[in-house]
């Protein structure tokens, strides 16, 4: 019977053979090669169709044609990394994962920052709820006053501008916090800040519920205000009930260091992930990002 495959486009059809005689016939056996020859030759053909057409994996899994297979690429910046850890993010400082599920609160530095403004008008948050389970929320900035969101998140994993009025971007500096502010500044836990290019800046991420996460690639990049100086780069994890650890660590100047996993790095579910530095001196603009694939779990 033929068969394809839909992951290599293989068409092949096994012959049907003949049966055997009792004595050796040599027409028989010319037979039964050329069978063979022809059901090679088709073989190796469709093997070479398949090979020269042959998308990716990962570009499947890019374009939504892998079931279960989502792609993940998360990058932080932090401007002004000195001589104390801190995460990698444009907030600076360290990174605060809330405790609870709860409403967020969005305002920007500037009232141009509104659903009728020159900056930016509407904002999408996507994260996770009390149950882990991804959500996503765009909310209608109204300047430097807070709006808060419908759904409640646990967790906070990006911000991005959606939609922007003349100025084509943010007027001023847009949040993601808790209640309060002043001027449109949070006064209390911020979860991000879209500062820099429409975009949270922000090396922190949770694994939603019932996925895990292979990470193929970790980058780290240091621009160090002197030549001497250097800074310690950190891949931390935290399982669920459990505490951080560091999972690799590296040491940079005013360089890329680029860490390839040639066994991907395992990621469970529920797990929060940060990165963070500290440099041997102050004022020093430390990035990181990592990428992999999202694999659904399958219950057992």
């Amino acid at each position: 019977m033929a068969v394809r495959s839909a992951t290599t486009g293989l068409n092949t059809v096994a012959p049907a053979l003949p049966n055997a005689p009792v004595e050796y016939k040599k027409g028989y056996l010319d037979k039964l090669n050329n069978i063979l020859r022809l059901y090679f030759n088709q073989l190796d053909t469709s093997i070479r169709n398949a090979m020269a057409t042959q998308v990716p994996y990962n570009l499947q899994v890019s374009q939504g044609s892998v079931a279960g297979a989502t792609s993940l690429y998360k990058f932080g910046y932090n401007a002004d990394v000195d001589a104390t850890e801190e995460t990698i993010w444009n907030e600076g400082g360290n990174y605060a994962f809330p405790a609870s599920a709860a409403v967020v609160y969005l305002s920007s530095s500037s009232a141009a920052d509104t659903s009728a403004g020159t900056g930016a008008r509407t904002v999408t948050v996507e994260g996770l709820n009390a149950s882990y389970v991804e959500i996503s929320e765009t909310v209608a900035l109204n300047g430097q006053t807070q709006v808060a969101t419908s759904a409640s998140f646990l967790r906070i994993n990006r911000a991005f501008v959606v939609t922007a009025g003349s100025g084509g971007t943010s007027a001023g500096v847009v949040y993601v916090a808790v209640s309060g502010v002043s001027s449109g500044v949070p006064t209390g836990v911020v979860y991000g800040n879209l500062g820099t290019g429409n975009q949270t800046q922000l090396a922190v991420y949770t694994v939603p519920a019932n996925k895990t996460l292979y990470i193929d690639t970790l980058i780290f990049t240091g621009a160090m205000s002197t030549a001497t100086e250097y800074a310690t780069a950190k891949f931390n994890t935290r399982e669920l009930g459990g505490t951080f650890r560091t999972r690799v660590i590296e040491t940079i100047q005013s360089n890329s260091n680029l860490i390839p996993f040639a066994y991907p790095l395992s990621i469970p579910e529920k797990t929060d992930i940060e990165c963070r530095a500290i440099a041997s001196a102050a004022n020093n603009e430390i990035s990181a990002s990592f990428e992999g694939v999202l694999i659904d779990t399958v219950a057992t």
